[in-house]
């Protein structure tokens, strides 16, 4: 058996890659499928569509690495996280779109449960914010509005799942309703220092335990393929499962306490290990569950912003501005700055640090001079200042600079964005040489649980450095592009 197969399932598209003994990609391939908008801040995922994009790319990944059905040892999963499927246990047919992480129509149910005084409790149990961002309130939002959904739950007919479960369902026919740590830690329902589902919450929400997944570390043997599945032989154990952030940060060997990276990807994603230590946060970030070098579960403290890439996307598809998102980078290199224009594009309201829904995606600055190249720059600009938000967060926090950031992501490849990254934060950017870290964390998962690797060593090479930039941009300049930026945001946040 001579390859780990990753399957990376997105917000906008899935991946599989073909993973060799050396941690190196073999093949890979992509599929992107559609992003449903039924109202203003709404966004759907039809779950089936899903699976038929990791059916696609799991076939074409294997058939382009020339492997035989027995060639694949174990499969890892990576996840976009908190997005929500039910479905029916007995015909696996899901009972309704899948609720996307970025939707906002559980904002009022969030408001509900504020001002009943539950943010304590959520807040202690889970380390995260009451959002709508997570499972949780997307859970109770389909059985409260689905036609007898609710019933249904409450016989046991129905199953919950995060992406990742409903792929594991699909791909073990039906037989195995599991999740991971990671995933489990952010739906608002899960105990994350009992490391179980918590019966309090559960009541809150209305929300019956029949319909929950067993959870396992991240390094175990969820199940086994079913024959035929993806076009895969059958007994082929999934023995690595990560939600998107954790797995990058597991695939860039941030195995230890005070190791961190940042993923460029929909959103950015910035975390730090923080070990057997729970910090509980008061500057607006979020503590979540990742894994050590085994696959157990650790302490994480997050700060998520929900729209980075994917305002690039916005450019391109509803704009028309650029035909490709690396054309991005070549147009913001052509003017030396934004002209005095900033962007903030806060589609579905803000993350980390200030979790605030209301917020409202807006360009200012604009003058009759603003052209094509200065918007794109500005574009890339907000990237770099909504990271610059929660680096400051995670500074206050931990009480310590930091001065040199792993990162990762398919915006990661964008070199105007992360020399400007780098300038704006006055720190090193460390950008690998393979930067699609999220499906190597969930190879060297899965391929460590079944032995197909002995230890972390072995990924020595996977984790080579490819370009460090650094900082060159003066304090003065620093300042005042930040204070502007600060400017833009506080009117996009005025309601």
């Amino acid at each position: 058996m001579r390859y780990i197969l990753s399957i990376d399932q997105g917000t906008t598209g899935s991946r599989a890659f073909i993973f060799d003994k050396r941690g190196r990609i073999v093949s890979s391939a992509y599929k992107e499928f559609r992003q449903i908008y039924p109202k203003a801040g709404w966004v759907e995922h039809s779950a089936d569509e899903i699976w038929r994009s990791v059916e696609s790319v799991v076939k074409t990944a294997v058939i382009k690495a020339h492997a035989a059905p027995g060639d694949i040892a174990a499969i890892g999963i990576t996840n976009q996280r908190e997005t929500t499927v039910l479905w029916d246990r007995k015909t696996s047919r899901p009972v309704h779109n899948a609720i996307v992480w970025q939707c906002r129509r559980t904002s009022d149910i969030c408001d509900r449960l504020k001002s009943k005084g539950y943010e304590g409790i959520f807040r202690r149990k889970t380390g995260l914010v009451i959002d709508a961002y997570f499972s949780g309130t997307k859970i109770k939002w389909l059985l409260d509005n689905v036609k007898g959904l609710k019933n249904r739950a409450a016989r046991g007919d129905i199953c919950f799942g995060t992406i990742d479960s409903w792929l594991i369902w699909k791909l073990t026919g039906g037989k195995a309703h599991v999740t991971d740590h990671t995933n489990a830690s952010r739906t608002l329902v899960f105990d994350i220092r009992n490391k179980r589902w918590d019966t309090r919450l559960l009541k809150i929400l209305g929300i019956p335990k029949k319909i929950l997944p067993k959870v396992l570390p991240s390094g175990s043997v969820f199940g086994e393929t079913a024959k035929g599945a993806c076009g895969l032989a059958g007994g082929i154990p999934i023995a690595g499962v990560a939600g998107d952030q954790q797995a990058a940060l597991f695939g860039q060997g941030c195995f230890n306490p005070g190791e961190m990276k940042n993923t460029y990807g929909t959103g950015c994603f910035l975390l730090l290990n923080t070990g057997s230590r729970f910090i509980s946060s008061k500057k607006g970030l979020l503590v979540t569950l990742g894994c050590d070098s085994k696959g157990r579960p650790v302490y994480v403290l997050e700060g998520s912003v929900f729209i980075a890439g994917a305002a690039v996307q916005w450019l391109r598809d509803e704009l028309k501005l650029i035909t490709d998102a690396a054309e991005s980078g070549r147009l913001a290199g052509r003017v030396s700055d934004t002209n005095g224009v900033y962007f903030v594009p806060a589609f579905v309201g803000l993350g980390a640090p200030y979790w605030d829904p209301s917020a409202r995606g807006m360009i200012c600055g604009i003058t009759r001079g603003a052209g094509r190249s200065y918007i794109v720059r500005a574009a890339l600009e907000a990237i770099a200042y909504q990271v610059k938000d929660v680096v400051g967060a995670m500074e206050k926090e931990t009480s310590r600079r930091i001065r040199r950031l792993r990162v990762d992501g398919g915006a990661a490849s964008n070199d105007f964005l992360m020399q400007f990254q780098a300038d704006i934060l006055n720190a090193d950017i460390v950008r690998p040489e393979v930067t699609e870290t999220t499906a190597k964390g969930a190879a060297m998962l899965a391929g460590l649980t079944v032995g197909f690797w002995k230890s972390n060593s072995e990924f020595k090479e996977a984790l080579k450095i490819g370009k460090v930039f650094r900082p060159r941009m003066k304090d003065k300049r620093r300042r005042a592009l930040y204070a502007g930026w600060i400017k833009a945001m506080e009117r996009a946040r005025y309601r």
